[in-house]
């Protein structure tokens, strides 16, 4: 197993509209998806990456138990299934997993460095799937459903980096 890359940054805010609208003014950045007040989900220009930062609001203020403003996660790109179901195996033999979601446009798992940092390994669906999987009944995170995962796709299946896209 070999990450290809770094797929996207998620960063907890305290001023969505604000946030969105210097990363779209500043960046060139494409809002792809949003929760109003809650999350944003943005595109870099000519990206053919679902999308590359996420905003998360948090509120003013801290209290004890809730996240701060800065870093959520990082999200590593894998290329193909198999590689994540080898993922998976080292991160519980690591006792580091600590979720598994199915994004729709991705499969994802949640792990926890030594240091407590949290990141995210993800297979990125293949483009031509998106408008299907994006339509299934269920919520846009439900929990990753391996069999349903491992039937539909070949296992071997490259996508994102490793089958040369673009981003």
């Amino acid at each position: 197993m070999a990450v290809r890359r770094l797929n996207h940054a998620v960063l907890y805010v305290n001023g969505l509209a604000r946030e969105v609208e210097f990363y779209t003014a500043t960046l060139g950045f494409q809002v792809r998806m949003e929760i109003p007040g809650q999350a944003a989900f943005l595109r870099a220009p000519d990206s053919a990456n679902d999308h590359d930062l996420g905003l998360f609001e948090i509120g003013t203020g801290h209290a004890d138990g809730r996240p701060k403003v800065g870093l959520y996660h990082l999200a590593w790109e894998v290329g193909t299934l198999a590689d994540l179901v080898e993922t998976r195996k080292r991160l519980v033999d690591a006792g580091a997993l600590v979720g598994e979601s199915d994004h729709r446009l991705s499969k994802s798992l949640y792990a926890k460095d030594p240091s407590g940092i949290e990141f995210e390994v993800l297979w990125r669906v293949p483009v031509a799937d998106w408008e299907s999987e994006l339509a299934r009944d269920g919520g846009f995170t439900v929990p990753l459903d391996w069999d349903r995962t491992l039937s539909r796709w070949d296992p071997n299946l490259k996508t994102g980096a490793a089958a040369n896209s673009p981003t």
